[in-house]
């Protein structure tokens, strides 16, 4: 298992006014993190943490890729990944993360990366993932083509008309 004290930041402690950091990610973050969704994957993050005043700037750079199920198939399929986001972190009372400023408590200061890094993963991820043409599994794609409504629905259904439709069609001549 991966320790996820790594991703915790104290930013108070930061001397310098830009910091950089780089994490590698694996398989071991992804089943770190509760909740998570992800399994598999090979990312490299990098962190450039900006001091500014009252406010820390940070701006997040993440490549590689990771493991998700293709929506046709289910086959597991590389998903790239190569996305920059940003985020404005202050320091305050409690902590919160209601707007687009994320406020850390004043007498703590630390920072934790890991979940913020995980969405920012997942918001790269396309909602519609597959394979590239002709990729996919063949016999999953087989067994689709066989179940469809369009081959199951023959000419013969498809020239036969619903009696009340019918009525309908005779009033409109």
């Amino acid at each position: 298992m991966c320790s996820l004290e790594t991703y915790k930041i104290d930013l108070k402690g930061l001397k310098e006014d830009e910091t950089v950091l780089d994490f590698d990610l694996c398989d071991d973050f992804f089943q770190s993190l509760d909740g998570s969704q992800l399994e598999h994957g090979a990312l490299h993050v990098s962190v450039s943490i900006r001091k500014m005043t009252g406010f820390f700037e940070l701006l997040f750079h993440t490549e590689g890729s990771v493991t998700v199920s293709c929506d046709r198939c289910l086959d597991d399929m590389e998903q790239p990944i190569d996305t920059d986001n940003r985020m404005m972190v202050k320091l305050g009372g409690t902590y919160s993360d209601d707007d687009d400023t994320v406020t850390i408590d004043e007498n703590e200061g630390i920072l934790d990366l890991s979940w913020f890094i995980y969405e920012f993963i997942m918001l790269a991820i396309p909602i519609k993932h597959v394979h590239a043409p002709g990729k996919c599994n063949s016999a999953m794609t087989q067994k689709l083509e066989e179940l469809s409504g369009a081959v199951r629905s023959g000419e013969e259904e498809a020239e036969a008309i619903d009696p009340r439709w019918e009525a309908l069609l005779k009033l409109k001549k």
